[in-house]
């Protein structure tokens, strides 16, 4: 297959980039140092060549959808600011008098385009063997963590989700000049879904009306993002929240409602694999997947390091397999040995209890001694208890909860000689400089989430958060290698 390649239209006032655009530009350095010819591979195939009209560069659409996430802006004023940042344009191959696509091709390009397409893994191993190109030398180990998103809607309903919004907007308004308030329609709260939708486009109306609010940076962006979440989500909060987040629980007294980013580390602060999941889902089922998607983007695995969510026993048993050394402390409840309904009950390492496939988490929990030893040693089960009330109303109950009973638990075996290597291998002087090791992680979970947005969806559905995901590690991964090549 030939791969077209992009390039400047034909103009007199090209020149100006070299001018005005300096060397240490980050969109200067991701456009002189990234090959993106891997992208028309992947997007080719995903558009027809001889029927229709002719189709926007899907070269150009995916710089859009970098810049989107580079500078967390919404697709309105992304494209705007397309319009008159020469850094952008200079980015997107356009010629500087050139003008710019309509917002909706790029949410087209997003929800067609780009479904079907392992975005994730592609960006990532593209971002890694830049590294090594640029003859970085990536450690022989990993560090491993997780990190939540809120969904775009979170746990609300959807009425709640657009009063939320408006609310947004109308704080901005309020302190530009309090004196607005009186001029703004009425507010509905009659909690009809239909009628909040009404006042929230009678809302957008009055403003965009007001030329000396709506020019204003800080109003632009929350009425474009109110505007955004009307067309380009409306059929989803008719329906219902996002349907694909799950509860997932942060400590004992705090929850989320949303989705989990597992990824893998080198010491170096690049990203090396990702896992995307729903908010339930255990940090320690995604080793095995992060350790392989990590080895096939090139980085060699000697060591992993994470903490106690890691250490159960079919990864102690992985990693023996495999001989690389798992950094994990013991922790006695998640490294029991056999027990019933594992795909239906999840360990939460931060809070110490299960988690039903609903979401919910246990209150209480038991430990008893049977009197029948465990075959490798002195057994002990503990029981953990849920909220019986929860139970009655759940609409997982089927084959969880019988109808009439008074308690609804999950008991679990502990075992306490099974993993005597791994006891002993957290006493030695490597384990324990390793783990020293594992504090890097919560600065690169901090720089996705305060620096580009990624503490919450900027779509409903696993699919939007995979493509944001992709390419905010993409991103941050390219800052990276830039910092660590002295190019910034």
């Amino acid at each position: 297959m030939i791969i077209p390649q992009m390039s400047f239209s034909l103009s007199p006032y090209s020149d100006i980039y070299n001018l005005i655009i300096p060397k240490n530009n980050l969109l200067r350095q991701i456009k002189e140092s990234v090959d993106f010819t891997f992208v028309y591979k992947e997007l080719i195939p995903k558009y027809c060549p001889d029927n229709g009209r002719g189709a926007i560069d899907p070269l150009r659409m995916f710089k859009y959808l970098l810049l989107k996430y580079i500078y967390d802006l919404s697709d309105v004023d992304l494209v705007e600011r397309s319009r008159y940042d020469m850094s952008f344009k200079y980015f997107l191959d356009m010629a500087p008098e050139e003008d710019v696509i309509h917002p909706s091709s790029l949410t087209k390009f997003r929800k067609l385009r780009l479904v079907d397409m392992d975005l994730l893994d592609l960006l990532i191993q593209n971002s890694v063997q830049l590294a090594i190109q640029k003859g970085i030398q990536l450690s022989n180990f990993i560090v491993v963590d997780s990190t939540h998103s809120e969904a775009c809607f979170n746990a609300k309903s959807p009425r709640e989700a657009l009063v939320e919004r408006s609310k947004n907007l109308r704080k901005i308004i309020y302190e530009i000049n309090p004196e607005i308030k009186s001029k703004l329609p009425a507010k509905v709260n009659n909690g009809i879904l239909e009628d909040e939708i009404d006042y929230c486009q009678k809302l957008i109306d009055c403003i965009a009306e007001k030329k000396e609010l709506s020019s204003l940076p800080k109003v632009t962006e929350k009425l474009n993002i109110l505007k955004e979440t009307i067309d380009d989500s409306l059929e989803q909060l008719a329906i219902s929240k996002d349907q694909d987040a799950r509860v997932g629980h942060k400590t004992a007294d705090t929850s989320f409602f949303g989705y989990k980013t597992h990824f893998a580390m080198v010491p170096e602060r690049i990203i090396t694999a990702a896992v995307v999941t729903s908010g339930e889902k255990h940090d320690g089922k995604q080793l095995k997947t992060l350790v392989e998607k990590s080895k096939a983007a090139g980085i060699q695995v000697d060591s992993v390091v994470g903490d106690a969510a890691y250490s159960e026993k079919d990864n102690l048993e992985y990693a023996k397999s495999n001989e690389f050394n798992l950094v994990s402390k013991l922790s006695p409840v998640v490294t029991h040995g056999n027990r019933r309904s594992e795909d239906e009950f999840e360990f939460n390492k931060d809070a110490s209890m299960y988690v039903c496939k609903a979401g919910h988490m246990s209150i209480k929990k038991v430990s008893s001694r049977p009197k029948k030893h465990a075959k490798d040693g002195n057994g002990t089960v503990e029981t953990y208890f849920f909220d019986v009330e929860k139970c009655k109303h759940c609409p997982q109950r089927n084959g969880c909860y019988k109808d009439g009973a008074r308690t609804k638990s999950y008991s679990v075996s502990i075992k306490s000689n099974t993993h005597k290597e791994q006891m002993e291998f957290q006493e030695s002087e490597y384990f324990k400089r390793m783990s020293k090791e594992r504090y890097m992680i919560e600065a690169k979970n901090s720089e996705l989430k305060h620096r580009h947005g990624y503490d919450i969806a900027s779509s409903s559905g696993l699919i939007g958060m995979q493509i944001q995901a992709a390419v905010t590690i993409y991103v941050v991964n390219l800052k990276r290698i830039f910092n660590l090549t002295g190019a910034q």
